[in-house]
């Protein structure tokens, strides 16, 4: 590529990386669900879910611009579905665009990002709620499918402990019958990844603590306590919240140095 880097232009080639564990769950959610995965998707979404894995990564770093050219010019495609991706990116809140800048990745503060938990939480209780109520077996069952490699990867990496649980997540995003409530799951969830994992990776002695708070969920679900699951489920996403926004704070004062 011809065009020099500067500070706030990510080298891009990030963008042909072997994809990670982390990455392909933030694809997955990007790509909210595809049946049938990439066949299904559109050029514009598969460069979408690229750019948001690379951006969760921190291979790509906030307040950086996503030129449409040189996105086009790594992956070899038109300007066009590059376009749409940067505009699918802003629906998830990863990128924005602002005046004579074009897209630029994302960078909420400390305050901002708590705000986003308190209401990703808040929707996280309602669905389980709604799913111990209403489809309890099912719920089981997505459990039983995710939490055994969620327990392996608490022992392998920050990086692959958020990327089983964010696939956790989303799979129950998924299910959920209110559709509104699902997508906004999602979305949220893509939105504050980068922050858990941020979280995670600067405190990796709390991965046996999360680990244990997942098997406790997975019990009160088994016994259909929706007390229990709520009260769980609260404190899990309020000690995420603290780690994410704490490692923002590490992350804002060494910028303001």
């Amino acid at each position: 590529m011809g065009r020099s880097r500067t500070r706030d232009l990510p080298d891009l080639s990030v963008l042909l990386l072997p994809q990670t564990e982390l990455m392909l769950a933030v694809e997955h959610a990007v790509l909210r669900n595809r049946s049938t995965g990439w066949v299904a998707a559109s050029l514009a979404e598969q460069i979408a879910a690229k750019l948001a894995g690379v951006i969760t990564l921190d291979l790509v770093s906030t307040g950086q611009r996503l030129l449409e050219q040189d996105i086009s010019e790594v992956l070899e495609v038109s300007r066009a579905p590059v376009r749409e991706a940067l505009r699918i990116l802003e629906r998830d809140r990863l990128v924005e665009f602002q005046s004579r800048r074009g897209a630029i990745v994302m960078a909420p503060t400390s305050s901002e990002l708590q705000d986003t938990f308190a209401v990703r939480g808040a929707l996280y209780a309602m669905l389980l709620r709604q799913e111990v109520e209403s489809q309890p077996v099912r719920l089981k069952e997505v459990f039983e499918e995710h939490l055994p490699r969620i327990l392996v990867s608490s022992r392998e990496s920050p990086d692959a402990y958020a990327g089983s649980t964010f696939m956790l997540n989303c799979a129950m995003a998924e299910m959920a019958r209110n559709r509104t409530l699902g997508e906004l799951l999602l979305s949220l969830s893509t939105q504050t990844m980068r922050y858990v994992r941020l979280g995670l990776v600067s405190n990796p002695e709390q991965l046996p603590e999360l680990e244990k708070s997942w098997e406790s969920l997975y019990k009160a679900v088994g016994n259909g306590d929706i007390d229990r699951v709520i009260e769980i489920a609260e404190g899990r996403v309020a000690k995420i919240q603290d780690l994410a926004v704490e490692a923002l704070k590490r992350v804002e004062a060494s910028a303001s140095d």
